[in-house]
């Protein structure tokens, strides 16, 4: 185990557990093999909802609806979360676990392309997470910006590709080189745009933090 390997596990182990049926949840995730936010990225999110107090989350890929659980638990009571899921086999899935804690009236479930869905969406977010498929982040990017009000945040997870962005395209796989360059389009446009402000944490597989601001503070 590398140093910075020791390290994160220190940190882990500093956390406190979530709510025992999100330990049960994000546990049988695992299980069934499904990309899960992991546990620095949940510390980050923890904070950051705290500092912004969102009243209106959108969520891009749903999954077991973890993610948009754990939101909903630590979000301000009133929070409502937009979740966007197009993999027909998780949709079922997450829909059960919004029903069994309760949360439905909390999670709206939009299930389809966000690619498609995204660019039907009105009215603001003041929290958005990117989450959903890595080569399409550029993409919804567009709309995610016109939906994301001034002063909110975007967090965009996995952009490191388990370290796969920093290789030259040659390096990588044939069949993941779009998903790289795209990310890297991805990455430069976020610290480039003039509407952003972001920084690049190696937390978890790579966590962006971007604050949309306001007109009078673009250069």
């Amino acid at each position: 185990m590398t140093e910075e390997e020791r390290l994160g596990v220190y940190i882990n182990s500093l956390d406190r557990e979530n709510p025992g049926w999100l330990e049960e949840l994000e546990a049988c995730t695992i299980r069934e093999g499904v990309p899960l936010i992991r546990r620095q990225t949940q510390s980050l999110l923890r904070v950051l909802l705290a500092i912004r107090q969102p009243a209106r989350i959108l969520e891009i890929g749903t999954g077991t609806g973890f993610s948009a659980l754990f939101m909903s638990e630590y979000a301000p009571k009133g929070a409502h979360i937009t979740t966007i899921e197009k993999y027909e086999k998780r949709i079922p899935r997450a829909k059960e676990n919004f029903h069994k804690s309760g949360r439905t009236g909390r999670i709206t479930l939009l299930e389809g392309d966000a690619a498609d869905i995204l660019p039907q969406l009105s009215g603001s977010f003041d929290f958005v997470f990117m989450d959903g498929a890595k080569g399409q982040y550029i993409h919804f990017l567009p709309d995610v910006l016109r939906l994301l009000e001034e002063g909110g945040i975007l967090v965009s997870d996995n952009v490191l590709q388990e370290g796969d962005i920093v290789q030259s395209r040659f390096a990588v796989t044939r069949r993941n080189r779009t998903i790289h360059a795209r990310m890297r389009e991805y990455l430069y446009e976020l610290k480039h745009n003039a509407a952003l402000e972001t920084v690049i944490l190696s937390l978890g597989d790579g966590t962006a933090v971007s604050v949309k601001r306001r007109p009078q503070e673009q250069g």
